[in-house]
């Protein structure tokens, strides 16, 4: 018997175990590797929406809680995931420079946006007018971040490498069985997987496609993300991550050339020196029609329970929401009612 199963091992099943572990309760995952949007996301925390300059859901209290949360884990399992990054959105013209500075006025908002104007000094790129500098921003390396936690789990024997079999389930009052392993409670962490889920598939997950490049740039030398039509990141040895990509009805894995002559085209608008495409990844990242998460408990079934459909912001929102439903599950504290599945009860009846 252990306290919870998780199923998924993306950015809502490793944060929510880590909620687990620091209040030292016992649990085994169930991950099939199948779901690839934490391996693959950039993995910016930004608390700012760059197109409209106005404040993400919740970001100034989300970022709160992810920056210590991810400095344990580096210490935890001894690697550097946290690279703190200045991000420069990139002026188009003397109206957005207005703008900017109309919105670095707002309440929360004048906490992270810089009001000094940066000239762009870098001749790689073109920005006539400079940029816009967000403060307290960088980038989370999902993609070692899973590697490590994969490896945590496995050394410790708490992660059954293998696809969910729904029919292997069984739920009474007091537990949930899979095969072998009874829990008292069972949390879908899943992602874009929950489709495939027959207790929680009537929530209204969309699922996003996204793809990125990572370019090879060595005339670039930037230092820090620029933000224009696209994104670039930078990682070591002169590569960057170039992205995203938002398709609605292409639900694969599968990297597309649309996508990539997408992304080139807005990134040749601005980046003036020579590179070349090294890698080009995709995922489908767990969305959800309000832009809301779904956090909480089935209808019906008491011991199950919901953690997904954090979208583009899994790495700031991790933390926040799997504290959530730990407090709601453990202390029977509220759930935020913006993120409460119970906003979408009515589907489940009317299934």
């Amino acid at each position: 018997m252990v306290d919870y199963l998780v199923v998924g091992l993306g950015l809502a099943g490793i944060t929510f175990c880590e909620v687990l572990e620091e209040n030292r309760k016992t649990f085994k995952v169930i991950s099939d590797d199948s779901q690839q949007a934490s391996q693959v996301a950039g993995g910016l925390y930004n608390p700012v929406i760059l197109k409209r300059f106005t404040m993400a859901w919740k970001a100034k209290q989300q970022l709160l809680d992810a920056k210590p949360f991810y400095q344990n884990l580096e210490k935890k399992l001894g690697v550097i995931i946290d690279n703190e990054l200045p991000v420069l959105r990139k002026f188009a013209s003397i109206e957005e420079q207005n703008l900017w500075f109309e919105a670095s006025d707002r309440p929360d908002l004048d906490y992270f946006l810089s009001t000094k104007l940066h000239p762009n000094k870098n001749p790689a790129i073109d920005a006539p007018h400079g940029f816009g500098e967000v403060k307290y921003t960088g980038r989370i390396d999902t993609a070692a971040l899973v590697r490590s936690y994969s490896s945590y789990l496995k050394n410790r024997d708490l992660l059954l490498e293998e696809s969910l079999d729904f029919d292997a389930i069984s739920i009474t009052n007091e537990t949930v069985s899979y095969k072998n392993q009874t829990a008292k409670n069972l949390v879908f962490a899943c992602g874009f997987g929950l489709k495939q889920d027959p207790y929680f598939g009537y929530l209204p997950l969309n699922g996003t496609k996204g793809e990125l490049l990572v370019i090879h740039a060595p005339e670039y030398r930037e230092n820090n993300v620029i933000k224009s039509s696209v994104f670039t990141i930078p990682m070591e040895n002169d590569r960057y991550l170039v992205g995203a990509t938002y398709k609605w009805k292409d639900k694969t894995n599968l990297p597309t050339e649309e996508s990539k002559n997408e992304l080139l085209e807005k990134l040749t608008t601005f980046l003036k020196c020579d590179f070349e495409v090294v890698d080009h990844v995709a995922g489908i990242r767990p969305t959800v029609v309000d832009r809301r998460p779904l956090v909480g408990r089935h209808p019906e079934h008491k011991n199950l329970y919901v953690l997904n459909g954090f979208g583009s912001r899994g790495v700031m929102i991790g933390p926040y929401a799997s504290k959530q439903l730990f407090d709601y599950i453990e202390k029977e504290s509220e759930l935020d009612p913006e993120m409460d599945i119970q906003r979408f009860t009515k589907k489940y009846y009317s299934k």
